[in-house]
């Protein structure tokens, strides 16, 4: 089993998980959080726009703005069977992918252990 982990943009919450239940994938957590990622900026790129006087309402306007700047996001995580983790990543990204910086990013890490709480048994299934 495997645990894919992934952030996300708040305005592909939606299409995300229609896009995982479409794909066999309805058992997921969804939540809210701030962060950043490692964004960066061409120098060239900073000084025209600042020399313009403002900063663009885009992606280039968001990586200008002050560098210490939570930007909403949302987390999901979900446990799949192996056989299972390129078809959830694949659709995680065909979701996100908007080819701009802050798409996101998926994490896959491995599952040692599950255990069913109510029976207290160990499990080998991913949901």
């Amino acid at each position: 089993m495997r645990e894919i982990m992934c952030f996300i943009r708040t305005n592909k919450v939606n299409l995300t998980k229609r896009a995982l239940a479409d794909n066999g994938f309805p058992a997921f957590t969804c939540r809210k959080c701030l962060g950043r990622g490692k964004k960066s900026i061409d120098p060239d790129l900073l000084r025209t726009v600042l020399a313009e006087g403002e900063l663009p309402l885009n992606t280039i306007g968001e990586n200008l703005t002050e560098a210490t700047r939570l930007i909403a996001k949302r987390f999901f995580t979900l446990i799949v069977d192996d056989k299972d983790v390129q078809k959830v990543v694949d659709t995680i990204i065909a979701a996100n992918q908007t080819g701009n910086p802050g798409d996101g990013r998926i994490f896959v890490l491995p599952i040692l252990e599950a255990y069913t709480v109510r029976s207290g048994e160990p499990t080998v299934e991913a949901y």
